[in-house]
């Protein structure tokens, strides 16, 4: 038998006395020294050194290691959402396999994967719901980013194929950390943040957290700002090991404007005889433009452990939302008498002016959600389990009052500002609640060292319920879904972990269709397949996945009027991924990734129609085997830092490549051009300071984000640089 060099240490001790009585012959020769280190486990909502975390509960709701996850799944930590100069939600996730976040827009952090949309998760509750009717999330106020690939509606029920982002707040910590920090930027950015934990009891069972965010800046686009009040205080009560109480509550309002004025195809993508619009160009008027929103929230996570095979636990949020949104852009509506389409296109006389729709959105949201879960850990015979047993319910409801109109020709390429416009009278609209209740088991089982496998099951019943308002009568649509999810891997010794998987994903869709019918859920259905590697000498994290899914009930823009939405046939994506994250030595650390998505209409009776860049109808494409808007087949990104001792601190330099590939209109016929943006960072990081400076599209590319069927180009953001200093104290 082979002892470990602690057990030759602890045998050496045993017999030195017997042999010391004797007088040695030679001069004894000297013991290894051993190092012995205590590590602590990693928090599966804690935070972690470095760019790799080992653990989640994003994809079980039970802490299990990454590597025994059978679905693609990235954490990205806070260190390198930091380091890469993460401004946004959509900043945090642009250096993962498959997301595209590279939309340039204040009114939400819009993100694709796998061809759909990320549903957003704050500490494993549904934290938006609908459009336009809550704040975004501050990077500064969270502690982790999960990105979940793919349906995942067994233990989350509202969600579709996109999967699941799940961002973990910052939590009261044991030890005491303070931290201040200041940031000026581009666009006359300036932002005061404090982060402040530590215990309030000298037994260490009361523990606090003060995190606020104070910011005013503008933006690439004139007259449009981006200002920010963020106050997160939460408290944890963990009276003994068993038993931990977590308690939240955010405030933030947020000011800004419009961003996006839904610029004409010519212009855009391509030329106009004046040139290309601006990116500064600003399509509302001063003083009237408005996207203010805020939101107040109260959240607890509890957990206690019954016994040593039994925990329970509990999670709640209950958040109210409202947004003013007041704003201008190029116009949708048709002139017939001036043989204006409905659709944004120039006044084909100048090429320089379009009419503006006027349009006003005062939204509310209430949203309640509660989740309990029961999780048991036993083994029957040779075979272990982890056993959850869950009941969620999701009460929302929102209500909207809208104003639309329409403005005189407006200069796009020289704008003048303060002429006379129509205010419109605002209108009440049916307001909407949305009640979901789900019940869930899951069992992870375990076969000696090397086989696993997840079983999941859940069955969901939904009520989508449109008021009565006026001569539009009440609509309501009760729906249910029962939705599956399994999974098998084989763990080896040396660090690799291949596996299989199936799920499904169910989604309940607010609002009416043109005719006011509630539109029907959402479903989508997955295989995948994949490999994890883990080098057992290495923290670096190697992940492989390919997969075909499927999506129905998509909505999509109406044929005929754009400001509505109708729901396609079924949609068919299969693609790959790659991905590779952690350290490479003492010295460099790493980020890879490439995504290869091929996302098309697999059925639909629907004709799109077709236009010229004036907006004349030149006929219609059958949507049936058109690959879907916004969608690249290939991604790619890379991030490389490099660190050193220099002086009392240490010096990193860093730099980042993100390829972002060709996308379509969503008839084929218009494809947005493929970009490669590069970013980078300088930091020093001494004692109690850290300084850096970070500066994303480096070389100011301009480019387009996504380009629509319906007319209209979303410009993406030009260079940005921002300095940080952080005290800890």
């Amino acid at each position: 038998m082979t002892k470990s060099p602690i057990a030759w240490a602890a045998l050496a001790c045993f017999t030195l006395p017997v042999t010391a009585q004797e007088p040695p012959a030679t001069e004894p020769e000297a013991l290894p020294e051993v190092t012995v280190r205590a590590t602590r486990r990693e928090s599966p909502v804690g935070p972690v050194q470095g760019y790799v975390a080992k653990r989640s509960a994003a994809a079980t709701k039970t802490d299990t290691p990454l590597t025994e996850t059978p679905q693609a799944i990235t954490v990205i930590t806070s260190d390198a959402f930091e380091e890469q100069g993460a401004l946004t939600a959509a900043d945090i996730v642009r250096y993962t396999a498959g997301i595209n976040s590279a939309y340039f827009d204040s009114r939400g952090d819009s993100f694709q994967s796998r061809g759909g949309n990320p549903t957003q998760y704050l500490d494993g509750l549904l934290r938006n719901s609908g459009s336009y009717n809550t704040t975004r999330p501050d990077p500064y106020t969270l502690e982790r980013a999960e990105v979940l690939r793919g349906p995942s509606s067994v233990l989350y029920g509202q969600g579709g194929i996109g999967g699941v982002l799940n961002m973990v707040s910052k939590r009261p910590q044991k030890t005491a950390q303070r931290e201040l920090q200041l940031q000026v930027g581009t666009n006359d950015r300036h932002q005061l943040a404090t982060d402040l934990t530590g215990p309030l009891n000298d037994t260490g069972t009361l523990l606090y957290r003060l995190v606020a965010v104070g910011r005013e800046s503008g933006t690439q686009v004139d007259y449009v700002p981006d200002d920010r009040l963020v106050i997160a205080p939460s408290l944890t009560w963990a009276p003994n090991s068993d038993t931990e109480i977590n308690l939240q509550a955010l405030y933030q309002e947020d000011k800004s404007g419009s961003l996006i004025g839904f610029f004409p195809w010519k212009g855009t993508l391509y030329p106009n005889p004046n040139g290309q619009i601006p990116f500064n160009t600003f399509s509302s008027e001063p003083g009237f433009d408005k996207y203010n929103t805020q939101q107040s929230a109260v959240a607890y996570q509890a957990s206690h452990r019954i016994n040593p095979t039994w925990t329970v636990r509990q999670n709640m949020r209950i958040a109210d939302s409202k947004v003013d949104y007041y704003t201008m852009y190029t116009s949708f509506t048709a002139v017939p008498s001036a043989s204006r389409p409905a659709r944004p296109v120039f006044d084909t006389s100048n090429n320089r002016t379009v009419l503006r729709d006027v349009g006003i959105q005062l939204n509310s949201a209430k949203l309640s959600m509660l989740d309990t879960q029961g999780e048991a850990r036993f083994s029957t015979g040779q075979v272990t389990h982890t056993l959850l047993l869950g009941l969620d319910t999701q009460h929302i409801k929102t209500e909207q009052r809208t104003g639309r109109g329409t403005t005189p020709a407006f200069d796009l390429y020289a704008p003048v500002y303060g002429s006379a416009f129509t205010v419109p009278a605002v209108t009440e609209q049916p307001p909407n609640t949305l009640r979901q209740t789900g019940v869930y088991v899951q069992d992870q089982l375990k076969f000696g060292q090397h086989w696993a496998a997840t079983f999941g099951l859940r069955h969901d019943q939904a009520q989508n319920v449109t008021d009565a308002l006026g001569n539009r009568a009440a609509a309501k649509i009760k729906s249910h879904a029962n939705t599956k999810r399994a999974g098998l891997l084989y763990i080896a010794d040396n660090g690799w972990t291949p596996y299989l998987s199936y799920s499904e994903s169910f989604q309940p869709l607010t609002g009416t269709d043109i005719a006011g019918a509630p539109f029907k859920p959402q479903r989508g259905s997955q295989w995948e397949a994949g490999v994890k590697f883990q080098p057992l000498d290495s923290r670096m994290l190697y992940t492989l996945a390919v997969y075909d899914l499927y999506d129905e009930n998509r909505k999509t823009a109406h044929p005929t009027d754009p400001t509505y939405s109708v729901q396609m046939g079924k949609v068919h994506v299969k693609g790959l991924e790659l991905e590779a994250r952690g350290p490479l030595n003492r010295q460099w650390d790493w980020i890879g990734s490439y995504a290869y998505t091929d996302a098309v209409v697999a059925e639909s009776n629907t004709k799109i129609a077709i236009f010229d860049l004036n907006g004349t109808s030149i006929g219609s494409v059958a949507e049936k085997g058109t690959h879907l808007s916004g969608t690249p087949k290939h991604m790619a990104s890379s991030w490389l830092t490099y660190g050193i001792p220099f002086g009392p601190g240490r010096f990193k330099v860093g730099a980042g490549a993100r390829y972002i590939g060709t996308s379509t209109d969503g008839t084929d016929r218009n494809k947005v051009p493929a970009v490669t943006l590069i970013d980078a960072m300088v930091s020093y990081d001494t004692g109690d300071w850290r300084l850096a400076l970070n500066v994303n599209n480096l070389a100011d590319k301009l480019y387009l984000t996504t380009c629509l069927a319906r007319g209209d180009c979303f410009l993406g953001q030009r260079r940005t640089a921002v300095a940080t200093a952080s005290y800890r104290f």
